[in-house]
């Protein structure tokens, strides 16, 4: 309502410029947050509140996944053991030990099992990363193990099989095929590329790609849909134009995009329509169909389209890495060629043949540059890490897979009806080998990965505003906008980690030494809560704790069987394991964090955070400032939205 009225006054004043340009803001604002709460309540499903279990679980299975570690299935139709059918997710997440290729389901067929659940998992720690906000708008209400291994079953009556099912049954065949037909060493990645399934690739492989700064090759994004459309759309048009009498007097430039955007559907299909794929075709199809239609290809006009389209489908995109990164790479590269274009034009036309191959590898490197400049801070932001050479790598790899791999994964694609594979995947395999002993020798170097603190949303905010003016602007005041990300970059330094941390099931404790690390509690338990916490914080390992009876100097700890006790500076911090240290520790100390409940048994200290307040507000923080200490939970962080039950008691 409110984005209407908007729109109507604006249109009303539309003489105006200034006034009109500020209602159509606010219309849109208020459209989009109109969008955002109608996406929220559109895919708003039960989630559970407590861990149940064991209980018998069936469904159908329309995801399946595995890797070096346990299967997963991703089940709807969902039947539960003791809830009502309102009460039961619409989907939910197994794990289940690795058994072998025969005995893995595939999507489309149902089965059964003995399996524990527990409610999606809340962030390791105030800022962190919300597997639930993404679990919500998948309609995921619950993850959890089987025990033993699933039974297979039969379709209820009355139970159809379904387009999804269908087309993940396809995708799962496709996969089976090329992990078939290709080199152990090429199948995982070749699926990956094709399908979207990244499960089958080994864990050292997709660290080296990460520490490379190649891991992008791995989800496909615009420059795989890309990719493919463009090898159909320059195929096609080369075929239609040695049929002469078609090519005088048809469209075939329009034609070959028409085709383009059907081998663009297919492959999307193919992937498994997941939200940054379904944002990459939007984007490929805005060009083709912009090509259709005799308008300007490629401009910043389009990649505004393309975004409002994408948040139009799903809102919640837009606070996920992949849509911030590729629009943000987009928007850069058209604003850098805009520039450069008459440049790249004059050298290519007066160097003739010699100096052609010159141009294209500035291009090339050209394009890498900008890219990696616009997304690092996408990557500080969200994974705290850079990737130092990632440069040359991306100058190696890039090529590859647009002129090599991906021209023979779209051959494969067309050969695999007819069982002739196997012919197209040998040589995408040598591209992918190629590519990956790059990835290696690349993250071999010493140096190859830098880690960097969290940083604030405001931080990076204050960049993307820079970027943005520095982008669409084109006027010499454009060059403002290098201030503005400026003091993104000192926002960004000037944020201070917590000095304490603590796990919402009080599994496991940080706390910063007189070091600077982290100390954490133990690594044997919670091992991706404080993997989280060391990344953030850009750190690469951890100290633990000493044991029983013993003390460690830099972090200032001393430990027995009851708990621990820190000092820092004049401050004293207590970490109780057991009730009975509470009568010592509360006496003396300034800060304690229980794994117990403290009840009425600790009332000296000022600060408390005891197995209550974990249990009410998930992880905590604690900054030791000079005047007390300052406690946020991860449940003041996250407020009031869909996603943010209220928790039960454990059943």
């Amino acid at each position: 309502m409110a984005a209407a009225l908007f729109a109507l006054v604006a249109l009303l004043l539309r003489r105006h410029t200034a006034p009109t340009l500020g209602l159509a803001a606010l219309a849109l604002l208020a459209a989009g947050f109109a969008c955002a709460d109608w996406r929220s309540n559109r895919v708003s499903a039960p989630v559970l509140t407590a861990p149940i279990g064991p209980v018998d679980v069936s469904g159908r299975v329309v995801w399946v996944g595995a890797g070096d570690g346990p299967q997963r299935y991703l089940l709807d139709r969902v039947v539960i053991e003791g809830l009502a059918e309102g009460e039961t997710p619409a989907k939910v997440r197994l794990s289940v030990r690795r058994a072998g290729p025969g005995d893995m389901a595939s999507p489309g067929s149902w089965l059964s099992a003995l399996a524990s659940l527990r409610p999606p998992p809340t962030p390791a720690e105030p800022g962190a990363w919300d597997f639930a906000r993404q679990a919500w708008f998948q309609r995921i209400g619950a993850v959890g193990f089987v025990y033993g291994a699933p039974s297979p079953m039969a379709a209820p009556k009355g139970e159809s099989g379904g387009l999804l099912p269908l087309l993940s049954g396809v995708r799962h065949w496709v996969s089976a095929r090329i992990l078939a037909q290709a080199s152990p060493s090429a199948g995982p990645f070749a699926a990956a590329l094709l399908t979207g399934d990244r499960s089958a690739i080994e864990n050292t492989a997709l660290k080296a790609m990460r520490d490379s700064g190649l891991a992008h090759l791995l989800a496909i994004s615009g420059l795989h849909v890309g990719l493919i459309a463009g090898f159909i759309f320059f195929a096609t048009r080369g075929l239609l134009a040695l049929i002469e009498p078609v090519a005088l007097r048809a469209p075939i430039k329009k034609w070959a995009a028409a085709c383009a955007l059907l081998g663009a559907v297919a492959y999307l299909l193919l992937s498994g329509m997941s939200v940054p794929t379904q944002r990459a075709f939007v984007m490929v199809g805005v060009v083709l169909i912009a090509i259709m239609l005799d308008r300007a290809s490629l401009s910043m006009r389009l990649i505004a389209w393309a975004a409002l389209l994408v948040l139009a489908i799903a809102p919640e995109s837009m606070l996920g890495p992949s849509f911030q990164m590729s629009f943000a790479a987009a928007t850069a590269l058209i604003a850098t060629y805009e520039a450069a274009r008459g440049l790249f034009a004059r050298m290519a036309a007066r160097g003739g043949l010699v100096l052609r191959p010159v141009v294209y590898a500035a291009g090339v490197t050209l394009t890498s540059l900008v890219a990696g400049i616009a997304t690092g801070p996408f990557a500080v932001y969200h994974f705290n890490r850079i990737a130092d050479y990632g440069l040359l790598a991306n100058l190696g790899a890039v090529p590859i897979t647009g002129f090599w791999i991906m021209p023979w994964g779209l051959v494969a694609l067309i050969l695999m009806p007819f069982g002739l594979e196997g012919i197209a995947l040998a040589p995408m395999g040598w591209g992918i080998d190629a590519v990956v002993w790059i990835a290696r020798q690349v993250a071999a170097q010493p140096g190859a990965v830098t880690l960097v603190p969290a940083m604030p949303a405001a931080a990076l905010l204050a960049m993307v505003v820079g970027g943005l003016w520095l982008c669409l602007w084109r006027s010499r005041w454009r060059f403002l906008g290098i201030a503005v990300i400026g003091s993104g970059i000192l926002l960004a330094g000037l944020e201070r980690r917590p000095d304490i941390l603590v796990d919402g099931d009080a599994k496991v404790m940080a706390t910063r030494g007189e070091d600077g690390q982290f100390w954490i509690s133990t690594r044997q338990r919670g091992r991706f809560v404080s993997d989280t916490w060391l990344r953030r914080d850009g750190q690469a390992e951890a100290p633990t704790w000493p044991r029983d009876g013993r003390g460690a100097f830099a972090a200032g700890l001393r430990c027995d069987t009851l708990g621990c006790i820190q000092r820092r500076g004049d401050q004293t911090i207590a970490f109780v394991r057991d009730p009975r240290a509470f009568e010592e520790d509360c006496s003396r100390a300034d800060v304690v964090v229980s794994a117990v409940p403290a009840w009425d048994l600790c009332e000296g200290p000022e600060t408390v955070v005891d197995r209550f307040d974990l249990w009410r507000g998930g992880g905590h923080a604690i900054w030791l400032e000079p005047e007390g200490a300052r406690v946020e939970s991860v449940a003041e962080r996250r407020g009031e939205r869909p996603w943010v039950g209220r928790r039960a008691p454990d059943r």
